[in-house]
């Protein structure tokens, strides 16, 4: 199958073209047909299949067939990195057909505030926006979404891990109830469900593999004690194979140890998190999508928060909380049918976990033999971990258990 099969707009395949798309992922065959027939669409999907394109491209295809231009589609992603890599996707597909969009997110100055806020009430065709800045401006009053054809929540899921339950819910109360809506979420857990069955109308269902990582990556683990893993880590980073890497770790503080320590070994490297302004975050993406920064570390919010292909290696120095993420995570590298590695550190707490990962993806993950430079490590068991947990006696948090008394201080003799 090829673009021209779904009778696209010839500048909208020309933008499609000149960015250097050849034919429709999974995603994308299944996805446009819906999104052009106006049906609502809640489709699961990992980050890198194609699924911005997926949704893009239909809803541009809608506005070039409009007679009038108004503001015609609003799309809600989690984080500022997403919208603005959204707002850049248009700005490429639309290129050559004129079509209009907004990034709208927070975290910079009242200047910024006002632009957004001017641009916003002078219009657009597509507004991209996280929802807490979006909810603000929408307060603040000046915006019509009158006209408003499509409703588009990207990351569903991660929004609602973030907290934005309620602030979706209000925002939807701005716009016109006769509308189409899109829902693309990795995972579908019950509040999302709960969610889609509120906002959509007879919604039709895709699921694309949400569970399964790229074939082309090289998965592989170190089983550790946390002592080990910054010296095996430096080790890996040696090979200059490496071109590009991002390093997870489970915390913001984490990241910004990691930074401290890693920068004397390897100057091609930043952390990323919020502490950061926004011009800072955007410089550190703009020198990593260049290839003018070798590696990244940042938390989960960057497994789905970046879309740069050509990355050769993730490392998760810290197992993933939940095995959807653990695929998110990786699905960073061999992106686009190319080839990438995979590291994870597993220390003893973390085993029972990385067996659930396995699980997940019906496979079990090649464990490296720790070189003898670094000490002894720990065996690879988590049956044994799962019954030291379950081993573990059981507190109720309401008593106090094996509390000492204190001493009468009334007796103490000044």
């Amino acid at each position: 199958m090829n673009f021209e099969d779904f009778k696209l707009n010839s500048t909208l395949l020309e933008g499609l073209y000149s960015m250097g798309y050849k034919g429709p992922t999974p995603i994308q065959e299944q996805a446009i047909p819906v999104i052009l027939s106006n049906k609502d669409l809640v489709a699961c999907a990992q980050t890198g299949t194609g699924k911005t394109a997926a949704f893009l491209i239909p809803v541009i295809e809608h506005i070039l067939k409009s007679e009038t231009r108004y503001l015609n589609t609003l799309i809600i992603a989690p984080t500022r990195e997403l919208a603005l890599q959204i707002d850049q996707q248009i700005d490429g597909l639309g290129y050559f057909s004129g079509v209009s969009s907004i990034a709208i997110y927070g975290g910079n100055d009242g200047f910024a505030w006002e632009q957004q806020k001017h641009s916003l009430e002078n219009g657009a065709d597509i507004i991209v926006a996280t929802p807490g800045r979006l909810k603000a401006l929408l307060q603040s009053g000046g915006i019509d979404f009158t006209h408003l054809q499509h409703l588009i929540l990207d990351e569903a899921d991660r929004m609602l891990d973030m907290g934005f339950f309620d602030d979706i819910k209000n925002i939807i109360n701005y716009l016109p109830k006769k509308r189409q809506t899109i829902l693309f979420s990795a995972t579908m857990p019950p509040k999302m469900r709960l969610l889609a069955n509120q906002i959509l109308h007879e919604p039709e269902s895709i699921n694309i593999a949400i569970s399964k990582p790229a074939e082309g990556i090289l998965q592989q683990a170190y089983v550790v004690y946390d002592s080990q893993k910054e010296p095996i880590l430096k080790k890996v980073l040696e090979n200059e194979d490496f071109k590009s890497v991002i390093i997870f770790a489970s915390t913001k503080e984490k990241v910004k140890a990691l930074e401290k320590s890693l920068i004397k070994h390897e100057p091609s490297l930043r952390a990323f998190h919020s502490d950061l302004d926004q011009n800072e975050r955007e410089e550190i993406m703009r020198k990593f999508k260049s290839r003018n920064l070798r590696i990244l570390i940042g938390t989960d919010i960057l497994s789905r928060g970046i879309d740069v292909d050509g990355i050769s290696l993730v490392v998760n120095f810290d197992a993933p909380p939940d095995p959807e993420d653990y695929i998110h995570r990786i699905g960073r590298t061999a992106r686009a049918e190319k080839t990438g590695v995979a590291i994870t550190f597993i220390n003893e707490r973390d085993q029972l976990k990385f067996a659930q990962i396995e699980a997940l993806m019906g496979r079990d993950v090649e464990k490296v033999t720790v070189p003898d430079e670094f000490g002894k490590a720990p065996e690879y068991n988590p049956e044994a971990q799962k019954r030291k947990q379950n081993g573990k006696p059981s507190f109720n948090k309401n008593k106090n258990f094996n509390k000492r008394s204190k001493p009468n201080n009334q007796n103490k003799k000044s």
